[in-house]
């Protein structure tokens, strides 16, 4: 079954005559030229390369244009692509604006992306995420788990959910609960090196990074910046703990992670009189006037969980 059909009007009418077109087929083309191509867009959807080029081939031929150039490389956005793909994202988000208003209260449809960090998110947020998906059965949601950086408008993500201190960006965060985390290292290192005290003296110690990250601490209530140095760095805070348990260096690491291993005697913690500053845990979304419902739905639902677990997570970078 088709979905709903919506006339263009104003000058885009004039210009394309009196035609009306398939919502499916305006999302799935802001799809393709947001992702550059017909595979990726695809994915995004979660349907097959061949219903996404039927779909913008139908469109294509309603409006008698040509809106993208196929190449090796993927979809090129033609001259009158470019103009119609902005008519189209507005028409897309109205709709689904306009679903929203007449659902029943408390329903929820339609397609929620969302990127969550790999360390502890498959522990910790996909509970919640699932959660979710039980309270609102019409509802899809598809996650992406991976401690590497999302760009969230060019991947087509609704929303993100980032631990730590924020970096400045024009995406808008919400944040949904506190999060700690200690500098830890083992027996054998502290044995071998000695236990630094000092920021001074934590700099010439062996840092286990995620990469090239300035580590805060707590003076007193003042907050300093130190830049650590280390030969071993891994993407994923799971990789960091086991570096740390066999003795690599000092790791700067969320309590979620730490505490069976501290609880054991595998690490302990370092630097306890430079405390990391408490971070957060946040929903990320792309700009806009009123963040949609399933955005809403979902970073309440964080905050009823996270608010009570402040061990939740810990001062990983975002």
């Amino acid at each position: 079954m088709r979905d709903a059909v919506v006339p263009l009007s104003g000058k885009l009418c004039r210009e394309m005559g009196n035609t009306e077109l398939d919502i499916e087929e305006l999302r799935t083309f802001v799809e393709v030229a947001d992702a550059g191509g017909v595979s990726a867009a695809a994915l995004r959807l979660g349907v097959s390369k061949s219903i996404v080029s039927r779909r913008l081939f139908r469109l294509e031929a309603e409006l008698g244009v040509q809106l993208l150039a196929r190449t090796t490389r993927g979809a090129a956005l033609t001259e009158a692509g470019e103009t119609f793909r902005d008519y189209a994202a507005r028409v897309c988000a109205e709709i689904d604006v306009a679903r929203e208003t007449i659902l029943p209260a408390g329903d929820l449809r339609g397609r929620l992306r969302v990127a969550v960090p790999l360390s502890f998110g498959q522990t910790h947020f996909a509970p919640i995420l699932a959660e979710m998906a039980r309270r609102h059965p019409q509802l899809q949601i598809h996650t992406c788990y991976s401690d590497r950086f999302v760009d969230l408008i060019t991947e087509g993500y609704d929303c993100a959910i980032r631990v730590g201190y924020l970096q400045d960006s024009n995406l808008i965060a919400r944040r949904v609960g506190p999060i700690y985390g200690k500098l830890v290292a083992s027996p054998d290192y502290i044995k071998a090196h000695g236990s630094p005290e000092t920021p001074e003296e934590l700099v010439a110690h062996e840092a286990l990074m995620q990469g090239t990250e300035a580590w805060q601490l707590m003076d007193g209530g003042k907050i300093i910046t130190v830049r650590p140095q280390g030969r071993f760095k891994a993407d994923n805070g799971t990789a960091l703990v086991a570096a740390a348990v066999a003795g690599l260096g000092i790791a700067y690491l969320p309590d979620c992670l730490t505490h069976d291993y501290i609880a054991s005697g595998a690490l302990v913690p370092v630097m306890t009189h430079y405390p990391p500053p408490p971070a957060g845990a946040y929903v990320i979304r792309p700009p806009g006037q009123h963040p949609a419902r399933k955005i809403r739905v979902l970073t309440e639902l964080l905050i009823e969980y996270c608010e009570p677990a402040p061990h939740l997570a810990g001062p990983v970078p975002v």
